[in-house]
This record gives structure tokens, sequence and C-alpha cells, in this order.
């Protein structure tokens, strides 16, 4: 079996490994790895390391022990695979620097829920937990009973994305609807409330949309806010899965607030691990009395930090000087980018408007396993040769105008 062991050298590894041991060096982050007996093994390491290239570089030349260099090549699979922004990682060191109260009892969460609610309502009731998953989960839970039933579009992550995690945990059912663009309506959400009453059906309780959508596009205020008022005259909350919310917010040029309490949002997951943070997201209650369980049900759910100033933190941060606004223009842009730079080929027919920072494209079959090799990214529905690209806050200019690059020559070959 192959060990690996890691280490901290500088960017090109320039330190000299032990006798008899081969070396090979992530040329664009702080980790080397290092394989006993013989450079042979290193080659075994790209499967850790898939759309790296390993090159052996002209300024090595004077340390034989090592191979080579693993640069690790952009990823276009999706924003969690972004790395952190680096006000992120200061504001993180900045809180490490004492001992303060569990729990979200510290001066570090009281600041960062303010600075959110100056964002989105005075009134809003904020709680940090770790993920999107369990924002949505936890949420829902707050917002129906066990016998309740929540409506979302068939693409939702709620549906497709988190293992029936939400069916499980608030024991209710998912009314999954299919939509052309992965946007709800009130006349599919119309035909879907029945049963009202009836004791052998699950009681229509919340209707869950997701912004900007699973298929990249974006809703607009007056179809929020229909929405919500389709939603409230049938006795339903309604729950914004918020995981890519800053791109809707930076899409459409307004505010947080603008696209959520002020169109009638009930309640929001707000995302930030794919925006810049290192892990974090956060629940948003629009009314009050909707979040008096809700402290209870973050514990139960596993979901309650202990450390949470650590996550407190990244969401200051996120909301200080516009960053979120910042890291999501730039991820959009460069969807924007790579639809121009690939209007023109023929062969790649865009099937989704590009409305925040994914692209959705058809291509030719044949040729996805050779881009997915140089630049990983995920097949979105085979059946069409459907796939998507993901942006992110750090992904370059120049990354995304050699993809385009890649893409027409291989399509085109």
């Amino acid at each position: 079996m192959l060990k690996i062991q890691l280490m901290k050298p500088a960017k090109h590894a320039i330190a000299r490994p032990r006798r008899g041991r081969a070396m090979a060096c992530f040329a664009d982050t702080n980790w080397a790895l290092r394989t006993p007996n013989s450079p042979a093994n290193l080659r075994p390491l790209l499967k850790f390391a898939p759309n790296c290239e390993c090159t052996r570089p002209e300024g090595l030349r004077h340390y034989p022990k090592i191979h080579c260099v693993i640069k690790a090549k952009q990823s276009f699979a999706s924003d969690n695979n972004s790395g952190v922004h680096p006000d992120i990682l200061r504001a993180i060191a900045e809180v490490n620097s004492c001992h303060v109260r569990g729990y979200g009892d510290d001066v570090y969460t009281e600041r960062a829920i303010e600075r959110m609610r100056a964002q989105l309502g005075e009134e809003a009731e904020i709680f940090f937990v770790f993920n999107g998953t369990g924002a949505n989960v936890t949420v829902l839970q707050s917002l129906m009973p066990s016998y309740g039933a929540v409506i979302c579009t068939k693409t939702a992550h709620i549906n497709v994305d988190e293992c029936a995690a939400p069916e499980r945990f608030t024991g209710g059912k998912l009314i999954d609807i299919a939509t052309p663009d992965g946007k709800l309506t009130p006349e599919l959400i119309n035909a879907h409330v029945y049963g009202v009453g009836d004791q052998h059906h699950a009681q229509p309780s919340v209707v869950s949309i997701t912004q900007s959508t699973e298929l990249g596009t974006v809703y607009t205020p007056d179809e929020i806010r229909a929405i919500a008022v389709c939603a409230h005259r049938h006795g339903m909350a309604l729950h914004m899965d918020g995981a890519r919310i800053s791109n809707a917010a930076a899409s459409l040029g307004m505010s947080l607030r603008d696209i959520t309490e002020a169109c009638g949002v009930d309640a929001l997951s707000f995302g930030g691990t794919k925006n810049g943070l290192m892990g974090g997201e956060a629940v948003v209650f629009f009314r009050p009395e909707l979040a008096q369980r809700y402290k209870f049900i973050r514990k139960q759910s596993m979901q309650l930090a202990s450390k949470m100033r650590f996550i407190a933190a990244q969401f200051e941060a996120l909301l200080t000087d516009d960053l979120w606004r910042r890291n999501a223009q730039h991820a959009n842009a460069m969807a924007r980018r790579l639809a121009a730079a690939l209007a023109d080929v023929p062969q790649v027919q865009l099937t989704q408007q590009v409305q925040a920072n994914a692209v959705f494209a058809s291509i030719p079959r044949q040729h996805i396993a050779a881009l997915q090799a140089q630049h990983f990214f995920y097949v979105w529905d085979e059946a069409f040769d459907e796939v998507r690209w993901m942006m992110s806050f750090d992904t370059r200019e120049e990354d995304v105008d050699a993809f385009a690059e890649l893409i027409r020559r291989t399509v085109g070959a």
C-alpha cells in the first residue's frame, strides 16, 4: 500500500527530502506529498489529485529527489470546490486569540447577527448552522408538522441532493414538480394543493423555492411575491433555499432584503460556503413567531456549534464592505464570460439562461470524458448529454478562457 506523508514546504518544496525518498508537491498549495523508496511511486499519487499535471520544473534541477510538481487545474464542477476567501481566513484567525463563552453566547456571534439584520431586516431571527442540508432540514422542521408536505421543484436540492434527510427528519412528504427552468409558479403550486383537511393526505404546509435555482436561473422579486401570496393564501409558509442567494441578489442588482423579506419570504437558508466561507450557513426567520422552537430543533438535529464564533466571524466578514456581493458578482461574470466564449460553437448548445454562476450546456457525448480529464465537471442529465459548469469567487479569467479554448478544440476535432 502506498503511504503518503503530508508536509508543509514552500510553494515549490525547496526542501531536501530524506535519503531514499521521492517528493512531489502541489505548486499552487502549501502541501507536498512524499513517498518512500522511488520516484516511480509518485505516479499513483495522481489518482488522489485528479485533474492535475505532473511536471519537473527547471528550477528543481538541483534537487534530484524532488521528482515532480503536481499542479492542480481549475475545476468547474462546483462552487463547493473553491477555496476560502482570504478575508474569511483572517476573520477566523482574529477570533482565535482568546477564550469566550460557547454555543453562541459571545460578542462575535452577537456582532454577526447584527450585521446580518442590517442586511435582512431588524426583526429577523438568525441562527448559525454547519451546512446547507442542516439549514434546510432544521428550518423545514420548524415550519411544518410531521404530517405536512413541502411543495418544491423536481430539481430542488432538498429533493435530489439531501439523501432524503428532509423527509426523514421532518416526517413529512416532498411533493416535487417538474419544471423546465427550475422555478415554481403559482399555477403549478395551486395544482398540487389538495386533500386539505383530509386525514388520509399529507397536509400542504410549506412551499420551498431555491434562489438562484439548481438550474442557474433567478427568480425576480415579482415572481417571489406571487408565490408568497399563493402560499399564504393556502395557509403555507414560504421557504427559500438560498445556498446561492448572494449570486441571485448580485444578478438582480438588488439587496438581500429586497428578494427575501420584502417579497414575503418567511424563512431563508442563507448560504455562505459556496461564496467564500470555509464552512457555515445561517437560518433566518423573517417572522419571529416561526423561530420559537428552532433553538431546540437545531440542538436536537446536531447543528449547534459549541465554538459558534468561528462560524459567526465568517458571516461578519462576508457581510462587511459588500464582500458577499463582490464575490458573487465575480462568479456570475465568469459564467457569462464562458457562455459568451462558446456562443458561436455549434456543437455546444446552452440549455438554460445564464443568470447566476452556472452554465448548463449540451455537448457531444463522446467528448465529455476527455474534457473532464482536463478540468473536472459534472454531467447533469445523461439522457440529453447536458453538463453543468460552475464558477466561483476565485475562478480566474485565464482559467475560463483556457477551458473555453479546450472545449472549442475538443468538440470541433
